[in-house]
């Protein structure tokens, strides 16, 4: 029986999985979400939606953010992929990103806010100087139930 694998980095530590229906091997099928927060205990990327709707499980793989769960893990072979839990230094220090959204209050429950975050910072390394406007689009995708996003777009404001 042939054995695939799938190897990818996350946060800067190299993963290699054996893909198969055998336990312990991860199914073809199954969604890089799962895989993050089931194999890898990263818990910070939220399950929402499950559908790319709402943005909670974004995460940036290669620069781009993407919504985990539309992205087969098997199909991140190669991929570098950043979760919430990867942006800090590793001395602790939050990315700026983190500490403008704690500084203006930019969260409520904080269940979408690791999405909004990924998807703020994959926006500003591309574009460090955007408008409000511009801002407003990029975060087009992703969802928030309980707060205006008026603190969001302040915090990353500050940012630029």
């Amino acid at each position: 029986m042939k054995t695939t694998q799938v190897s990818f980095t996350v946060n800067s530590k190299r993963y290699t999985m054996s893909v198969g229906k055998l336990f312990g091997q991860i199914p073809p099928n199954e969604l890089l979400i799962d895989s993050l927060r089931d194999r890898l205990g990263l818990t910070g990327t939220k399950i929402a939606c499950k559908d790319g709707a709402c943005g909670c499980c974004t995460v940036i793989i290669d620069g781009d953010a993407v919504p985990s769960c539309e992205v087969l893990t098997v199909d991140c072979e190669g991929k570098s992929i950043t979760t919430i839990e990867g942006l800090a230094a590793p001395d602790g220090t939050l990315d700026p990103v983190q500490q403008a959204f704690i500084d203006y209050y930019a969260f409520q429950c904080g269940f979408c806010t690791p999405g909004i975050i990924m998807t703020t910072r994959a926006y500003l390394d591309k574009n460090p100087h955007p408008t409000r406007e511009e801002v407003q689009d990029a975060l087009a995708g992703n969802f928030c139930r309980c707060i205006s996003h008026y603190h969001v777009l302040d915090a990353i404001e500050s940012l630029t």
